[in-house]
């Protein structure tokens, strides 16, 4: 850093004043646009981001956008709420749509429907799918824009479907039919040894919201609207984490705590017959699945359903009103149907409107390869994902309460209750 200084301070009298004064007004002229965006450095994502920075800066020369790639969600929330403490926060993020609550008790930032002003603003803002915006909006106001956008889907390995005797294009459509297929998939060595799982669940990372594709077919949903209540001690909930904990003892998925992580890695090897992930892995799995896979709807019990996921952009209250103002132009910008469409090719995200799906290169793509429709065809069905106040704090009790039966140090219902009486401690200043 001092010899980057050095070499700047002795340039500094070389360069003549007026290029100088000219660049300052410039400076002056231009409105500085930081943007966090969840991921490590480098990458696919990384490379889409800085097109569309460069796309957008090119059409709005006033404007400065600089993409910041603040790591996991987790890592970039904490670096955007210490920044905002500190009084100098990144002006617009994308942030899990789950942070709502938290960036709002925080007073970290301000609602959309402030700078959506014309009837044409109003209409983008209306345009988001229903079940994105139950993630973004609370007490009348808008408070984030679906970005990359998600819902957990099953993928199967069609070739091993094949080899246990099972049809390819029937994958399992209920709790029974999923139970039947995978005790027909799971396969063993000579020794008894697991060598093929016929369901694999993961639970480390986000197992909250995995939980939620069990809670939600089961008829449950695990916190209300206003983020103030939770319901992990239902009876119905209980019976969901059961039922996840009963396919470890039958032998079927994995037991214990399975790496979020590694499980697609586990498809791909043929480690696991069928997965629940998000539909933001399947560009991941196009690309390096060396057999047919199909992509298909959470099975169902008394209802189908999953979670949507992902994330969403936020303005922070304390950048300024052109920063603020700048930050909007570009959030409109970059989910205009078009631009939307390549996101969700690009990534797998969902595209987050109709409008998007109606464009002649997503009905193409969509055409070629139907299994990109499936997170968008499961969307009248889904869920919120599960969002509290105090969300971390809540998050962590359940998380802890599901790792608990999964390793058999709890059982569900005892998990469960145990969970339910923590969050009931923490979020009782906010009833």
């Amino acid at each position: 850093m001092k010899r980057k200084t050095f070499l700047g301070a002795l340039a500094l009298p070389v360069i003549a004043g007026s290029v100088l004064l000219a660049g300052a007004a410039h400076a002056q002229s231009q409105v500085d646009v930081q943007f966090y965006y969840p991921v490590a450095v480098g990458g696919p994502i990384a490379k889409t981001i800085d097109g569309f920075a460069e796309g957008f800066m090119k059409e709005n020369p006033g404007i400065k956008l600089t993409p910041i790639y603040a790591g996991t969600y987790q890592e970039t929330i904490v670096k955007a709420l210490t920044a905002h403490k500190s009084g100098t926060p990144p002006v617009t993020s994308v942030l899990l749509s789950t942070d709502m609550f938290t960036l709002i008790d925080e007073d970290a930032i301000v609602p959309f429907d402030t700078f959506a002003r014309t009837a044409e603003d109003k209409a983008w803002m209306g345009s988001f799918y229903k079940a994105f915006m139950m993630n973004s909006q609370t007490g009348g106001k808008t408070w984030g824009i679906p970005f990359q956008r998600s819902t957990v889907v099953m993928y199967w390995n069609k070739e091993l479907f094949k080899e246990a005797g099972l049809d390819p294009n029937k994958p399992p459509t209920n709790w029974a039919e999923l139970k039947e297929a995978a005790t027909k998939l799971t396969k063993k060595d000579a020794s008894g040894k697991v060598t093929q799982w016929g369901v694999q669940i993961p639970s480390s990372g986000f197992p909250y919201w995995l939980f939620q594709t069990l809670t939600t077919p089961n008829d449950a949903i695990l916190a209300n609207e206003t983020g103030t209540q939770v319901k992990f001690d239902d009876p119905k909930v209980i019976e969901a984490l059961q039922t996840w904990v009963d396919f470890g003892k039958a032998g079927i998925h994995p037991p214990g705590v399975v790496e979020w992580g590694t499980t697609p890695k586990d498809f791909f090897e043929k480690k696991a017959a069928i997965i629940y992930t998000t539909t933001g892995n399947l560009t991941n799995i196009k690309a390096n699945a060396k057999f047919d896979f199909g992509v298909g709807m959470i099975p169902g019990n008394k209802r189908k359903g999953s979670p949507t996921g992902g994330g969403n952009f936020y303005i922070f209250k304390k950048s300024t009103p052109a920063q603020q103002e700048a930050a909007f132009k570009f959030i409109k910008w970059v989910t205009q149907p078009e631009r939307a469409a390549q996101w969700s090719m690009d990534t797998g995200y969902v595209a987050v409107s109709q409008a998007a799906y109606d464009t002649p290169t997503l009905k193409k793509y969509g055409a070629e390869f139907p299994a990109a429709l499936v997170a968008r065809d499961q969307l009248p069905v889904s869920v919120a994902e599960f969002s509290t106040h105090d969300n971390q704090r809540v998050t962590k009790a359940l998380n802890d309460g599901l790792q608990a039966a999964l390793t058999g140090t709890k059982p569900p219902a005892q998990a469960m209750k145990d969970a339910q009486r923590e969050a009931d401690r923490i979020l009782r200043t906010y009833k």
